[in-house]
């Protein structure tokens, strides 16, 4: 308590040798604007700061930007760039540790045009040329000081994204410092809301959106690109409609494992989310529909990399994501077409596999030791999952895949098989919600079992076993042997 009673004690000194520093040498204002910068790390001097400190400063970043300006107009080699730049650099700290937790300087700065200032400032200082470390400094600084003023301050928020949306975003996300881009995305982050990411789907302002996925793809660490986009972008599902049209097959595999990481979150959400992530989900179920043949370039080594088939590969696994979660499972099973393509596709890739030796073809060789290495590695396991879950107590789709001779197919792909690991899991999973409460699917299996059409030892591992009453015959449930 002492330190911070001191602090606040010695602000209206700190503060007075800084208004008599205006007039002296650039190196005395600076050491005036430091020992203000220290003081107000603490809490008490923020909350007692007059608005003549900031007045001060708004002054000096102003001459200084007025400096330079004139320098470059008149290609002048006389001002000092590096003790300027220092300056420039000093205010911001200050102005950035003022804003912290502290609403009134917030309001004060912005209501003195300090952020109209700082966005020029920017702006200037991304023109020059000598890219050295006091400019990068200042640069990072101000961009610290945009976000601390805009940190739980809707009015800066607005203020912000009137002077420097899309221009500004654009330039720092853009930039070869990765600090600054950064710091950028955290300025974007804090001033986002729902209604000024809807401004992003003007094919004007879309670029903004697009350079934040480019971001978080080239740097993988950037927690504020992520930020953007999970809590964000995702919550617009025009703009992830118009976004997945115009990324590339790598985006686009990069935007689906942001969307996979949002899903697997599995918190409670509201109605208004859920209708949000309906329509995401759908969107994605159409992509899936439209493009799960691409799959099947796999089956040739000199195309295992083909970036359309890696979408679809990427896509299978959000849509088995996004049905694994019962509260909203019910409205994914009535999605249109899902399941008969997740049949069709499972029934060319089974074919596939059959006709010629791929990755699609069921091996069991491995030593246990060894991994395959190949974007289709689980590919069935993950359709077979994925038709299990659409099934989960839906009768309807019980009886669709019954029609579409979908089970006979399942019990195809009970074997082991390196290429999809616990593919017999699924499988045993599948067969389990397509025979619940459905006797015309539990006695299609029984008649297969009895013809040596079906592996008994999934059943068995089910617990279930056949019996005949008169001349039908059922499955029944038994206690699992042990194992």
């Amino acid at each position: 308590m002492a330190a911070a009673g001191s602090g606040s004690r010695s602000l209206p000194a700190a503060a007075a040798r800084l208004g008599r520093s205006m007039a002296a040498a650039p190196a005395a204002r600076l050491e005036s604007v430091r020992a203000v910068t220290g003081l107000l790390r603490e809490a008490q001097p923020r909350e007692t700061a007059e608005e003549s400190i900031f007045q001060d400063l708004l002054k000096i970043l102003t001459k200084a930007l007025n400096e330079i300006e004139q320098a470059y107009k008149d290609s002048c080699e006389l001002l000092d760039l590096d003790t300027c730049l220092l300056l420039i650099a000093e205010c911001f700290r200050c102005l950035r540790n003022a804003c912290v937790e502290c609403a009134k300087n917030q309001d004060v700065m912005r209501n003195l045009g300090l952020i109209t200032t700082s966005v020029r400032l920017i702006k200037l200082l991304d023109g020059i040329q000598i890219k050295e470390e006091p400019l990068l400094t200042a640069f990072r600084c101000s961009l610290q000081f945009l976000g601390n003023i805009a940190a739980g301050n809707g009015d800066s928020q607005n203020s912000i994204w009137k002077c420097a949306f899309p221009d500004l975003f654009l330039t720092c996300l853009t930039y070869s410092d990765e600090k600054i881009v950064a710091y950028c995305c955290m300025v974007l982050f804090t001033c986002l809301n729902s209604e000024k990411v809807r401004e992003l789907l003007d094919p004007e302002n879309l670029t903004v959106a697009l350079r934040v996925l480019k971001v978080y793809k080239e740097q993988l660490e950037s927690e504020w690109s992520f930020l953007i986009v999970t809590d964000h972008l995702l919550k617009c599902p025009e703009l992830v409609k118009v976004l997945y049209a115009k990324l590339s097959n790598q985006e686009r595999v990069t935007l689906l494992e942001l969307i996979m990481s949002k899903v697997s979150e599995k918190n409670s959400v509201t109605s208004e989310e859920m209708n949000v992530f309906m329509r995401i989900a759908d969107f994605l179920a159409s992509c899936f529909r439209d493009k799960c043949e691409a799959v099947l370039k796999l089956t040739s080594a000199a195309d295992a990399e083909d970036e359309e088939a890696l979408v679809t590969v990427r896509l299978l696994d959000v849509l088995c994501e996004m049905t694994s979660n019962n509260g909203q499972l019910e409205c994914l099973q009535a999605l249109p077409g899902l399941l008969e393509t997740a049949i069709d596709i499972l029934r060319l890739t089974h074919l596939a596999g059959k006709q010629a030796v791929n990755i699609f073809t069921a091996t069991h060789a491995m030593t246990g030791q060894e991994e395959i290495s190949h974007p289709a590695v689980g590919f069935k396991s993950h359709l077979i999952r994925l038709i299990g879950n659409l099934c989960y107590k839906s009768k309807g789709n019980q009886d669709k895949v019954y029609e579409l001779d979908g089970i006979p197919l399942i019990l195809d792909n009970c074997s082991i098989d390196d290429n999809n690991p616990f593919v017999n899991q699924w499988a045993v999973y599948a067969i389990r919600n397509l025979t619940e409460q459905n006797e015309r699917n539990q006695e299609l299996i029984a008649r297969m079992e009895e013809k040596g059409l079906a592996n008994n030892s999934v059943l068995e591992h089910m617990g279930l076993e056949i019996e005949k009453q008169d001349d039908k015959l059922l499955l029944r449930s038994v206690r699992k042997k042990p194992s």
